[in-house]
Parts: C-alpha cells; sequence; structure tokens
C-alpha cells in the first residue's frame, strides 16, 4: 500500500513530498478534501478523473482542509492510495430519494458484498443527513464485525449546505460508502474529544430525532440562548464552543452533540444527530491544552500493539474545535504527527460530524467535536 497527497492549485498538482511512489493511473481509490466552493467548479470532476483514470474517485467538501502537518480552508487536497492486495467496491445514495436517512443508509450498506468485506469508510452530506439515523442503517445493514469510520461533509462555519459525491461531480445530499475487502488490509481507529462537563444535569422532555425543543419543560433554545449570553446572536456556529454532552437512555457512555441549525420562528435547534425524550445532557466547555492532548491519544490508540507505523492517518476533526483553536488549529495536527513517524502520509477534513466506534470497540456511532483518526495497514 503506498499513498501520496496533492495539493491542487490552479490546474497544478502540487505533491506533497512525504508522499509514497503512486502511480496516478494506477491508484485504487481518491479521496478529496475541499472548500465547497471548489467542488461547485463545473470541470472538477473530469479534472479528477483525468489524473486519475481507473480510481473510485469520492468528494467531500468541508470546513477546512488537513495536509500532512498543515491546516488550510479554501483548498483542494487529494489523498491518492494504491493498494497492493485489498480491493475497493464503493456505492452511494442520495437522500432525496428516500423517506429518510435510515432507509437510505440501509439501502446503501446493501450496495456493498459482505463476503471479505473488512471496513467501510463512510462520507455523507452534513447539512440534510441525520448522523445517528445514518449510523443506524449502516450497523443494521452491515455484519456487526466490520469496522465502520468517516465523517459528515462540511461547509466553512456556514451551516448552508454541504456537497460529496463518487465517480461523478459533486451534489448535494449525497452518502458515500467505501468497502475495502481482503485479509491484508487492517484497520485502527481512535477518537478523542478532550471536552469536560459543568453545570446541572438535566432531561429532554420534548424532542423529535435530531430535533430538540424543551429540556425540563422549558423551550431547550431559550435556555441554551440564556446560557451562551452575549455569544446568542452568533447562532448557530457560537454552539459549537458550547456543545452538550447527551446520555441516551439505556446507554453506557455520552456522546457529543452540536447544533446544526437553528429554527428561531418555531425556537427549535436542529443536531447533528438524535437527542431522544428521557436523555439527559449536560452543558460542556474545554481549552486549547486539552483538546491538543486529545489529538495526540486518538493518534496513539492506531498504533498500540503495531510493531510499524501506518500508511496512511485520514484525519477527521470537527469544526467546532477549528473555531476554538483558531490560528492555533495546526497544533492538534503536529500532536497527531508525534505519533507517527515520516511514514506515515497524513490527510483528512475538519466536519460537521465524525463516525467511529468508542476506542473499546462496540457499534458505531455517531461523535462531535472529536479528532477522529482511521489509520490503514496493508501486510
Amino acid at each position: 500500500m503506498n499513498t501520496s497527497i496533492y495539493r491542487l492549485t490552479d490546474s497544478t498538482w502540487n505533491l506533497h513530498p512525504n508522499s509514497q511512489s503512486v502511480n496516478p493511473n494506477e491508484a485504487n481509490l481518491v479521496l478529496c478534501f475541499s472548500a465547497k466552493a471548489l467542488l461547485e467548479t463545473e470541470e472538477i470532476y473530469n479534472t479528477l478523473r483525468s489524473k486519475f483514470s481507473t480510481a473510485e474517485i469520492a468528494f467531500c467538501s468541508t470546513a477546512g482542509e488537513i495536509y500532512q502537518n498543515e491546516v488550510f480552508d479554501n483548498s483542494f487536497i487529494a489523498v491518492a492510495i494504491q493498494f497492493e492486495k485489498t480491493k475497493v467496491i464503493a456505492a452511494s445514495v442520495n437522500i432525496s430519494n428516500y423517506s429518510n436517512t435510515q432507509e437510505a443508509a440501509i439501502s446503501l450498506a446493501s450496495k456493498l458484498p459482505s463476503e471479505n468485506l473488512a471496513h467501510v469508510l463512510v462520507f455523507s452530506d452534513g447539512a440534510l443527513v441525520n448522523g445517528s439515523e445514518l449510523v443506524k442503517g449502516l450497523t443494521t445493514q452491515l455484519p456487526q464485525n466490520i469496522l465502520i469510520t468517516g465523517g459528515l461533509a462540511g461547509d466553512a462555519a456556514n451551516f448552508n449546505s454541504t456537497l460529496v459525491g463518487l465517480n461523478k461531480q459533486p451534489a448535494h445530499g449525497e452518502i458515500v460508502a467505501i468497502g475495502l475487502y481482503g485479509s491484508n488490509i487492517k484497520i485502527t481507529h481512535g477518537s478523542q474529544g478532550g471536552w469536560e462537563m459543568f453545570g446541572l444535569e438535566k432531561r429532554v422532555t420534548r424532542s423529535s430525532a435530531n430535533v430538540l425543543m424543551e429540556i425540563e419543560g422549558q423551550n431547550a433554545l431559550d435556555l441554551y440562548k440564556k446560557y451562551l449570553g452575549k455569544e446568542a446572536h452568533n447562532l448557530p456556529s457560537s454552539a459549537l464552543l458550547f456543545p452538550l454532552s447527551v446520555t441516551i437512555p439505556d446507554a453506557k457512555k455520552p456522546l457529543v452533540r452540536t447544533i446544526l441549525s437553528v429554527n428561531e420562528k418555531e425556537k427549535l435547534m436542529i443536531f447533528a444527530g438524535d437527542i431522544p425524550v428521557g436523555s439527559t445532557v449536560r452543558f460542556m466547555k474545554s481549552t486549547f491544552d486539552k483538546l491538543i492532548a486529545a489529538a495526540d491519544q486518538a493518534a496513539a490508540l492506531t498504533v498500540t500493539g503495531h510493531k510499524k507505523m501506518p500508511s496512511f492517518s485520514l484525519l477527521i476533526s470537527c469544526v467546532g474545535r477549528k473555531l476554538i483553536l483558531a490560528d492555533k488549529v495546526v497544533e492538534e495536527v503536529k500532536a497527531v504527527q508525534q505519533s507517527y513517524t515520516n511514514e506515515t502520509v497524513m490527510a483528512g477534513f475538519y466536519s460537521y460530524g465524525e463516525i467511529s466506534p468508542f476506542n473499546e470497540g462496540g457499534n458505531c456511532q455517531l461523535h462531535n467535536q472529536t479528532m477522529t483518526i482511521t489509520s490503514f495497514y496493508e501486510d
């Protein structure tokens, strides 16, 4: 397995010096992470196809692009992977063709043959898709032992619309699943937040899927605005600075949830994932140092027990972390790199949601506000 990473600038392909030797015409898989405006260019798919003639090509809009140990805005990053012994099968669906996200996810997963399936990598529209329902649908259809990782597309901190695509021009509402097949591919993962809870635990008294209406009988949006204070006028982006810890009934561990959008007229908050009635919530906050330490811990989890470094590590971090870290955001990427050597190529993006199991395993989950890393080894 070899991996090369490129920045496409003014029709010029700039190859990162840490890249491994990949013949563009023999790459099996190309992952493209880009600002939404660049993916709206009419010829973007044809540009990629002319460079990588035989690969499965996936596109995902971002809230920032990770390029080895650098972080960019408004750039175009391409990751070209040439597997030696691993087969790649990819599929896509559009949410507009289904009654709900879970139905779309079940349909998508059914397009991937289960025999010899080792891993599924998922990239999804981050505005129209319910991330919790996406995960439920995938885990319902796929074999229980299959690791699923990935993320929800971003649109900077605008929260308007996102773009995803597979072997065609990127579009709204797309969900892409990439299956890796065979016994030679080994995948590890790590996901850490670095956030801490504070304040009293409160119970959700009215909600519908990922739409939150009431907490403890009070309007949730009014309560949240009271908590935000002067930051309330910057919603929904300011909510990324103060997420909610959500413990779903019968769940053993809490999940972090952030707001995707706000309906001021109906006083609703729409989240990336479900917040069921009966869940308990607490407010959260973090600091620069805790976020950086968490990124380092996530990377360490992907190499523990392995004699060699991964060939490629995919980094998916939340836009909320990027807003807090601001001009220091590159520090969390550098913290990740410390766990690897120059043998490991790193790339990824800032997202509206991260997909992986908890570190100790179990079913796949939708996370917010984490650094989630998927590392690839091929024997």
